[in-house]
């Protein structure tokens, strides 16, 4: 019989971790033998706990959207391990459904991410749900609890996406995100659709969330000046690759990699003063 621990998450484990994690789309390019790959995700390790934010930063095509992929549960690996509070991941319909509850998502665009035919409270209901979660007054109850966490009044329940402000819009995604109370929230780039007078009030908003529920986030950006802003520890992604990693501040003041000193390069006041 195996040890009873076998099945048991380790306490201190991260929430996900990724061990030389691989993903390679074929192609419709290449030879009836030979069939063209792109090496998406390729050899990266990557952990995220809870009451971190790590940032991923890269240009486009650098593989960070597929990395999120593999971590909210959407991608399996081509090769490689993904171990979900300590413990290997399988893909069968009760880890995913478990993974859901720990793990979920903030999109780029939350027109597209919400339902634009229902209202925002059943938008907010709807994966209390889904999964069994409390009686209908209960969920009515943290339905609007929600909304005051990500600063909307309760007037918003009865409206739908389309006759609110993108800035809403997202807020509206970021409480759906919360509804499950996750352990971690990965944020692809949850501000890039927005208005420049919105994005920092987002950003605050997600920020000062993570802080008071304790939440592990993956914030995701083209922008490293922005993934600086919020993050605890972050990774530069080149070509599917991990290329440097680390504190958020050390890597701004002491880039090792020359990737890295490119993306540092198009925000150069960040670097004035440093040698």
């Amino acid at each position: 019989m195996s040890p009873a621990t076998t099945d048991t998450p380790a306490q201190d484990a991260p929430v996900l971790e990724l061990r030389g994690v691989h993903v390679i789309h074929k192609t419709r390019t290449g030879g009836l033998f030979r069939p063209g790959t792109v090496h998406a995700v390729n050899d990266v390790d990557f952990t995220i706990s809870r009451g971190e934010t790590v940032g991923i930063v890269g240009e486009s095509g650098s593989g960070k959207s597929t990395l999120a992929r593999v971590l909210v549960g959407l991608q399996k690996p081509t090769r490689g391990e993904v171990f979900f509070r300590g413990r290997p991941l399988h893909y069968g319909a009760a880890t995913r459904r478990e993974l859901g509850r720990a793990v979920s998502v903030v999109f780029q665009d939350p027109a597209t991410a919400l339902n634009p035919r229902m209202v925002v409270r059943d938008q907010l209901l709807d994966p209390l749900r889904v999964h069994g979660i409390g009686t209908e007054s209960e969920r009515d109850k943290r339905v609007r609890r929600l909304l005051g966490l990500v600063g909307l009044p309760l007037s918003a329940l009865d409206v739908l996406p389309r006759q609110i402000s993108g800035g809403q819009r997202q807020r509206v995604a970021i409480a759906r995100a919360l509804a499950l109370e996750p352990d971690v929230v990965v944020a692809d780039e949850p501000t890039s659709a927005l208005d420049v007078s919105v994005r920092a009030q987002v950003l605050n908003l997600l920020t000062d969330l993570k802080d008071a529920l304790g939440l592990g986030m993956v914030f995701i950006s083209h922008d490293i000046s922005t993934v600086r802003y919020v993050s605890d520890r972050m990774a530069v992604m080149l070509a599917g690759k991990i290329v440097e990693t680390g504190p958020a501040d050390q890597l701004f003041t002491h880039p090792r990699n020359d990737y890295t000193r490119t993306l540092l390069g198009a925000v150069p006041s960040l670097l004035q003063g440093e040698k």
